[in-house]
């Protein structure tokens, strides 16, 4: 198999951790993985204009909510 520049980071540097983080962290993954099953992640770098856009706006939804919530 034939591995992305992103994907071998992430392999050497999965190998580099001791054994019982190594094997905690594959825990968590494989569940995350089963949280959104039909999804891949997206490895590209470039984002486009409009996808910074509905980032920022994203982002500043989710502060505005949160923010009500903090001050109680």
């Amino acid at each position: 198999m034939q591995l992305n520049p992103r994907e071998a980071s992430l392999v050497e540097v999965f190998r580099r951790l001791p054994p019982d983080t190594a094997a905690e962290l594959s825990a968590l993954a494989e569940r995350l993985a089963t949280l959104s099953p039909h999804h891949r992640i997206d490895w590209s770098d470039s984002w486009t204009d409009e996808d910074l856009q509905d980032f920022r706006a994203a982002s500043l939804r989710r502060l505005e909510t949160e923010e009500p919530e903090e001050s109680q």
